[in-house]
């Protein structure tokens, strides 16, 4: 399928490896030209060599200033700026309300959800500026869902649905599409840390019975960006291989 984003500039945060990743290869597979940001600045411009096209920035999601300064150097070297994928997080440490330490919810919120905060307001004025676009935030079935002993981070996920939303309603007639994915438990270097007993075991919680994979995230990802979505705005679109149909007692 051709999905319209030919010389469309994306800008993708955490970009240089998992999902962010999946989704560069994927769009510039379609002809969009990507701005990879990561904290990691030599692995985006690593991959920006391999896309072709693409250019790397180091930037750190967490900080207004650093979102800032990067857009505006991504609308210079592009020219402009129509879409961006907010994808960068961390899982963060387990643990109840009780047991969360304040600098593990800081650290979890300040990137999870208040980066995501901070590239929204970093990208919309680029945005507007050329004119309209479309942006996707990386939530998860945590941001619809609660889990045990994940309370920072399902907290962080919920507020990324809920700044998805606000951003649809606020921008949409001028223009800005704004949706988030919401995928389960997906092979990248976030899982990979865990245990392949593990991995098997969450496997087989979804009723597809596999992981989601990257790729599939991308899929979706691409699709949203894409004037192919163009009715599509302030919605929130499962990738769960059928984790959250299934009751289970």
């Amino acid at each position: 399928m051709d999905y319209e984003l030919k010389d469309k500039v994306i800008l993708i945060t955490g970009g240089a490896s998992g999902l962010g990743e999946a989704i560069a290869i994927k769009a510039a597979a379609q002809g969009a030209r990507i701005a990879i940001v990561d904290r990691n600045a030599e692995a985006a411009e690593a991959l920006s060599r391999r896309l072709g096209g693409a250019r790397g920035y180091g930037a750190e999601v967490g900080s207004l200033e650093d979102m800032e300064r990067t857009c505006r150097k991504v609308a210079e070297d592009f020219g402009s700026l129509y879409g961006a994928v907010n994808n960068a997080g961390i899982p963060g440490d387990w643990a109840t309300v009780v047991e969360c330490s304040r600098e593990n919810w800081d650290r979890v919120i300040g990137i999870n959800l208040t980066g995501v905060f901070n590239s929204l307001k970093a990208e919309l004025p680029h945005i507007l500026d050329a004119g309209g676009g479309s942006i996707v935030n990386m939530a998860s079935v945590a941001g619809l869902l609660a889990q045990p002993q994940a309370t920072a981070y399902i907290a962080a996920k919920h507020g990324v649905v809920g700044l998805t939303k606000s951003t649809a309603v606020d921008f949409g007639r001028r223009g800005v599409r704004c949706n988030a994915v919401c995928p389960s438990y997906v092979r990248t270097p976030m899982t990979e840390t865990l245990d392949e007993a593990v991995l098997q075991q969450m496997a087989q919680q979804h009723p597809i019975g596999r992981l989601v994979t990257a790729e599939e995230v991308a899929d979706v990802a691409v699709f949203l960006l894409s004037p192919r979505s163009a009715g599509m705005t302030g919605s929130v679109h499962l990738l769960d291989g059928g984790l959250t149909a299934e009751f289970k007692a």
